[in-house]
Order: structure tokens, then sequence, then C-alpha cells
């Protein structure tokens, strides 16, 4: 199904739907997090280091291109990284160009293969533990086929948190998307529209993927339980946006997010 932009994801299992007023009018600019250049007004934190530490120089810029490299790894003990930007967004569109390179480090999880992702509504991460290994955020999984079986990308994960397919609650941890396998080291353009709390949608080449709505804080997590303490909403309505370093090359030309109006939400049953 797709969806246009600043419009109502309406759920045909639900008796009601939403309905979303634009309540700003101002003229939105792309916003380039990544320069080209450095990595200026990102943020860095592994598993088991503490917040700026760039753990064997695995986030770099060469060329023009953000890489995630394990140039200077032998292996690989469950040393998790995410590179965040620093600044806390809640309505916009998030557009990625992306692709998986080389072989995966030594040691590093089967199921971390040709894997990356866009941490989403993410905690900050100067609140994560030192031996923290994913932030509290809703997931846009990235993963890359091996040239032979299907595997799809844009999937959703959710670490530390839940979120809602129509009123209904998932709470798995993972939940794969519809898109096409794409394998190789072909260049992939990802785009997540996210509304606050009310839905994200996920496209793969222009085609919608995903979409769900309602992210909140899973209360059972141990990390959720932590933040709710420390006086966090249970509801996800913002954060900030991270990518990852799980043991295979990545690397990213474009990563950009136009920010949205705040939209209100209305019920009108149908």
């Amino acid at each position: 199904m797709s969806i246009p932009r600043i419009t109502a994801l309406l759920f045909i299992c639900c008796s009601t739907a939403s309905s979303f007023a634009q309540t700003d009018a101002e003229p939105r600019q792309w916003i380039s997090l990544f320069n080209g250049e450095n990595l200026d007004n990102w943020q860095i934190k592994f598993t088991g280091q503490s917040l700026g530490v760039n753990y064997r120089n695995t986030f770099r810029v060469i060329d023009g291109v953000l890489r995630v490299s394990y140039d200077n790894w032998n292996d690989f003990s469950g040393e998790f990284g995410h590179l965040f930007y620093d600044q806390v967004f809640s309505h916009y569109l998030l557009r990625v160009e992306y692709r998986f390179v080389g072989d995966q480090v030594v040691n590093g999880p089967a199921w971390a293969y040709r894997n990356n992702g866009l941490m989403l509504h993410s905690q900050d991460p100067a609140t994560m533990t030192l031996d923290q290994e994913f932030p509290v955020s809703i997931e846009a999984q990235l993963l890359g086929g091996n040239g032979v079986d299907q595997r799809s990308t844009s999937n959703v994960c959710s670490p530390g948190t839940h979120w809602h397919r129509g009123d209904e609650l998932i709470s798995r941890h993972c939940t794969n998307s519809n898109s096409d396998t794409y394998h190789g080291d072909q260049w992939v353009t990802a785009e997540f529209e996210v509304y606050g709390n009310e839905y994200i949608v996920h496209r793969i080449e222009g085609v919608t993927v995903f979409e769900l709505n309602n992210p909140q804080l899973d209360e059972s997590d141990p990390d959720a339980q932590r933040l709710i303490q420390q006086g966090a909403s249970i509801l996800l309505k913002e954060g900030y946006v991270a990518l990852q370093a799980e043991s295979h090359p990545t690397e990213f030309r474009k990563i950009e997010l136009l920010p949205l109006p705040i939209v209100e939400k209305t019920n009108i049953v149908f």
C-alpha cells in the first residue's frame, strides 16, 4: 500500500481510523546528517566502551563515504557499536543510501551477516550503560542477501520496545518486511517516514514494505525500565537516529532528513 506523505495511515482492520491535520505550514528543507567529510555532529557508543570512543576506528569517512570498517579487527567479541546523530527528531522523513561490502569479521554472529540498521526514536546515548549492547529504540533493520536465499530488508526489531499493527500489540523482537532481496554490493535507497508516536512507514526503492503504529517502551525490559524510572514516557514520541556496527562492513553515501510538520490526531468512523 502506497501512502502519500502527510496523510493518515489507515488500518482497514479497525472500526476507526486516524486523520492527521497539518498544524505547521512552514517550508521544510532537507538536512544532510552526513556531510561527506567527517563525523561532526555524531556520537559513538560501543559496548564496553565509554561514550565517544571510536573503538578500533570502526566508524570513518573515506572518499566521501561513511564506512563501518573492520580493517582493524582480528575477531569480534560482542562489541556492538552505534553512531548517533546529536539531535532529537520526532516527525521526519529519513533517507539513506547504503550497501554491504567485504567479509564479516571473524566470530561475528551468524545473524549479523550483512546486517546493519537505523535506530529510530532511540534513547540518548549518554543514558546507555557501559555494557549495554543496543539502545532502546525502534530498529529499521537493514539486511543484504547471500546471493542465493531470500532475505528481506527494512524489517523491524525492537530492543526495549513494542509497537502496534492496527490494534494488535507486537512484542516479538523482529518482524520481516515484504521487501525484495538485495544481493551483492549494490547500493539500496531506504526511506523511513516517522510521525512521532502515531505511525512509521518503511520504503525501499520507493516501495512501501512495512508499516507500524504506536511505538512504545517495553515495561518488562531492564533498559526500558531504567529510562522509565528516569522519567521517560511509555509512548515513544521522539528520539535520536543512529546507525550500527554489528560485525559486517557497511557503507553509507547519503544520510539525509526532512523535518515534517507536526500533525494532530482526530478520530473518524468509516
